[in-house]
């Protein structure tokens, strides 16, 4: 069994500017676990799934893909689920609202894999710091998060397949959505 999760993986560009603050995070305040993964947008968070299945579901996530069109994500500003995560705030937006839950439809809708369809609101984010930031923490980091700026934009052109290696996450697989 390996742990796997679904997500839209930003672009290097971007990578490279939310890298310097989970960097800033891990040297600040100890927090790492934001550094195991690609900045990325959660479609669904980690399970536990047998190796067997893990073609089955690239060929599932390509088939979805190949119905689907590019489209503009846009990050703005920062947010916090308090008192444990601060991360890129994505604009609300009907088409990743609609993206999400077609795609969480088709892959829920063919019952093969252990993934579980979230009945909450879907609350896309780019997370720079996570579980590992503590209370006390939070709040000097959070001073100076809350008003900082920060916009950009990136087209979404795949849906990428997480692995964990029991130490980091890697992408394993990315599809291409239409042009």
């Amino acid at each position: 069994m390996n742990m796997y999760f679904i997500a839209i993986v930003a672009p290097e560009e971007i990578n490279q500017r939310v890298l310097k603050w989970k960097n800033f995070f891990r040297d600040r305040f100890e927090c790492t676990v934001a550094l195991k993964s690609p900045p990325h947008i959660t479609l669904f968070p980690p399970f536990w799934m047998n190796e067997e299945s893990e073609n089955d579901l690239i060929n599932s996530i390509k088939v979805f893909s190949i119905t689907k069109n590019k489209f503009e994500i846009s990050l703005k500003d920062f947010a916090a689920f308090k008192p444990k995560v601060i991360f890129v705030d994505v604009v609300k937006s009907e088409v990743l609202n609609g993206f999400y839950r077609s795609f969480a439809d088709f892959i829920c809708s063919e019952n093969k894999f252990p993934i579980k369809k979230d009945d909450g609101p879907f609350h896309p984010h780019v997370t720079l710091a996570t579980r590992d930031l503590y209370k006390k923490a939070f709040q000097e980091a959070w001073e100076i998060f809350s008003n900082k700026k920060y916009e950009a934009l990136w087209m979404v052109s795949g849906i990428s397949l997480l692995r964990h290696n029991k130490k980091n996450w890697d992408v394993i697989f990315t599809s291409q959505l239409e042009d």
